[in-house]
């Protein structure tokens, strides 16, 4: 369940990273704080799966969520414009 978690947590969080860059580009300021925070929530439960799971194959589940969150930010926005 850990990994699933840090998997989840990775996704969102780049997905979240690359819609605030996209606030930030498009002057969406009042939006700027709400996904922050969001994004503080990820992080920190990546953080702490990492603690709890240790060095090792955690490393997958973040990587693949991570990229694949990156994919979906990209079609997601994609689709909106």
């Amino acid at each position: 369940m850990t990994y699933v978690l840090a998997f989840l947590a990775s996704f969102a969080f780049i997905a979240l990273k690359a819609g605030q860059q996209l606030n930030v580009v498009h002057d969406k300021f009042l939006w700027v704080v709400p996904t922050s925070m969001l994004m503080a929530v990820c992080e920190v439960s990546v953080i702490a799966n990492i603690a709890r799971a240790g060095w090792g194959w955690i490393v997958l589940p973040i990587g693949l969520g991570s990229g694949l969150g990156a994919v979906f930010a990209m079609y997601l926005h994609r689709r909106m414009r």
